[in-house]
């Protein structure tokens, strides 16, 4: 049964983080505005925008919040460091993996900055949308987002006009989502989060640059690619699905690769050692071909697979490859969250300089959520945080 002893110990948590934020504002309002917005976006609000923040707080209009967005003086990329070291602290493992993925925020109009006509994953479909890159850490303690990029494309970028006028800084040049993902993940690793590995989806799997900058910098990797990926072999190239057809059925091994809503995420997976890169895969380093097969046929009666290229520490076992590949549904449940629990995608603001703001607070509350619920008691994170807040205000492995 929840007491109003185990309502201050969460409370006294929020306390503490703002207090680890609380630099980072310069005055006295803002900082005070911000604490009231992650309190409206942790609170059971049907829709978290200005209007509805503002009532939570007690404010007749949302005039406050709205300048909070856009022309406080706050340091939103000293927050966003704040809420990383505050993940590091309370969900740090040093087998760590890093999950880059991107989601799209439906929009209408193109003012909002680098809206436009676009594939959106989350509508599964082109849309008017906005496309966010985010960094998520995960670990056995709990998963967040920890970093975050707007995806500007070059339809925004090669009109400078249009940019300044959703406050997009001159120096802001086109940057593929890759090369947003590979600044966030320096960032990251030279913070000196303990992390271990890094996975994403083909989209960044595919790009060979990005493999190599990974294996640069020294940090292992588990990445999807296409059926149609060349992959290196001892008698030239071939590709994936062609490599996977090779294998024996002994080499497929059935295991679980994390837990997900209905219990173990069973599959099928088989590993194929690959040549190294003697230029660029670091020394005592290996290469393996991941091949996840599913245990029931699809409607045209297949079983659907999915490739990865892994690059690690020769020594990593198969377990090891599988537990990564699976760890990037991590960032899945990161955005179902955000978006349903702390308003990540209920912001109304078109410039750039303000969508960073609601997305960096938008991801303290949501970290918050996570170390709390890794942190309290088992009867204490079971229940609604929002209801207590409420009552406060080639050679196959066999």
């Amino acid at each position: 049964m929840l007491t109003d002893e185990d309502l201050a110990v969460w409370i006294a948590g929020l306390d503490d983080l703002f207090a680890r934020v609380a630099g980072r504002f310069t005055r006295v309002e803002p900082r005070r505005r911000a604490r009231a917005y992650v309190r409206g976006l942790l609170a059971p609000l049907a829709g978290k925008n200005g209007w509805t923040l503002a009532e939570a707080a007690g404010d007749a209009t949302p005039d406050g919040m709205q300048r909070l967005l856009n022309a406080a003086t706050w340091d939103t990329d000293g927050v966003r460091d704040d809420v990383r070291a505050y993940a590091m602290e309370h969900l740090g493992e040093r087998d760590g993996v890093l999950v880059v993925d991107e989601t799209g925020f439906l929009k209408k109009g193109t003012r909002s900055a680098g809206v436009q006509r676009q594939y959106s994953g989350t509508a599964g479909r082109i849309e008017n949308c906005q496309l966010g890159v985010f960094l998520a850490y995960a670990t056995s303690k709990g998963r967040t987002l920890i970093d975050r990029e707007l995806y500007l494309p070059k339809s925004w970028t090669g009109d400078r006009e249009r940019c300044r006028q959703a406050c997009v800084p001159d120096e802001v040049e086109f940057a593929t989502k890759t090369i947003l993902a590979q600044h966030m993940l320096a960032r990251a690793l030279d913070a000196g989060v303990p992390a271990a590995w890094v996975t994403a989806d083909e989209a960044y799997g595919k790009d060979y640059k990005f493999r190599i900058w990974l294996e640069a910098r020294r940090i292992s990797y588990v990445v999807a690619v296409a059926r149609n990926q060349t992959i290196p072999a001892t008698a030239g190239t071939s590709r994936a699905d062609l490599l996977a057809a090779q294998a024996p059925e002994d080499a497929w091994k059935r295991r679980s690769c994390g837990d997900g809503a209905k219990g173990p995420r069973l599959f099928d997976w088989a590993v194929a050692s690959l040549p190294v890169y003697e230029d660029t895969t670091p020394p005592g380093w290996a290469r393996w071909l991941l091949v996840r097969r599913s245990l029931t046929p699809n409607s045209k009666g297949e079983l659907e697979l999915a490739y990865y290229l892994c690059c690690a520490p020769k020594g990593t076992t198969d377990d090891d490859l599988i537990r990564v590949a699976g760890a990037r549904w991590a960032v899945e449940e990161c955005f179902q969250t955000a978006k349903n629990e702390v308003g990540l995608d209920h912001y109304q603001v078109r410039r750039y300089d303000a969508w960073y703001r609601h997305i960096t607070l938008a991801m303290l509350a949501h970290t918050y959520l996570a170390v709390t619920s890794a942190i309290a008691p088992k009867a204490l994170a079971a229940a609604s945080f929002q209801s207590r807040l409420a009552r406060s205000s080639v050679s196959w492995h066999t």
